[in-house]
């Protein structure tokens, strides 16, 4: 049944376009800007992230995301994006689509930054709405799942705002700074309301 293959794309997805701005897969040529923006935003980052690598802004660590990411690509078990902004072309954050299930599941997990620089002007609004269509309707999965922390209210909103629904409670759900924190589980289906 067709439904339950994985997806075979004929040549590397290169973009997903949203309002105001461009999901594109990281190349080698970002790490620049990728080191600075991560670095300069490590404070902000660090409470709601695990725990970075002592190389992890490195050149050499950099290439091997992008060697993770290219392999997890073709093997359809994730899709790893830069969100730049359209204008400019300013590296604003990074969204995945992570842990791709298919068989009876056709779910995956959407997780998110932003740089410090670039919070609360609408831009992860926009790139959450425009992966929705790339995760339903190309990648054709039935669910989404994403999870926060309880504090982060940011995260509560942006993902009511986008048509995630609050389902559960996951104690000790992922280590989080170096704490196994507790996480609201939200999630949006294929047949959620398009309009938000």
């Amino acid at each position: 049944m067709a439904f339950f293959r994985n997806i075979s794309f004929p040549e590397p997805l290169l973009f997903v376009a949203g309002e105001g701005v461009v999901l594109r897969q990281p190349q080698m040529t970002d790490y620049g800007a990728w080191a600075t923006l991560r670095e300069t935003s490590r404070a902000f980052l660090t409470p709601w992230e695990p725990i970075w690598p002592a190389d992890d802004l490195s050149r050499g660590a950099f290439r091997r995301r992008l060697r993770r990411y290219a392999e997890d690509l073709r093997t359809d078990q994730s899709y790893a994006f830069l969100i730049v902004r359209n204008l400019d072309n300013v590296l604003l954050g990074g969204l995945t689509l992570a842990n791709i299930r298919r068989g009876v599941a056709q779910a995956g997990s959407l997780g998110y930054w932003i740089g410090m620089p670039f919070v609360r002007r609408g831009y992860m609004t926009a790139a959450v709405r425009a992966i929705i269509p790339f995760a339903f309707d190309t990648l054709r999965l039935h669910r989404l799942d994403a999870a926060c922390i309880p504090t982060n209210t940011a995260s509560m909103r942006l993902l009511e705002r986008t048509g995630f629904t609050r389902e559960g409670y996951a104690r000790e759900y992922l280590c989080i700074n170096g704490i196994w924190q507790d996480h609201l589980l939200y999630g949006r289906l294929r047949d959620a309301k398009r309009g938000k």
